[in-house]
């Protein structure tokens, strides 16, 4: 399960990128990878959000049609 981010440390990377620097810098700035500030920069400019994405969910058994 991919580790949850604070909406601060959020809002403090898109920021920095927003400052005009790389992703990759923010990256290595903030300690995060990569693909998260990617990831975090193009939902940010879709939905203008920094929430994360609901995760987890209830996975159903293959079997429950059967019982």
């Amino acid at each position: 399960m991919p580790k949850l981010y604070s909406l601060d440390l959020r809002e403090r990377v898109v920021r920095f990128v927003e400052a005009g620097h790389s992703r990759r810098p923010a990256a290595a700035h903030f300690e995060v990878s990569v693909s998260f500030v990617v990831i975090l920069m193009r939902n940010y400019r879709e939905t203008e959000s920094l929430a994360p994405k609901a995760s987890g969910g209830r996975r159903h058994s293959k079997l429950d049609p059967h019982r």
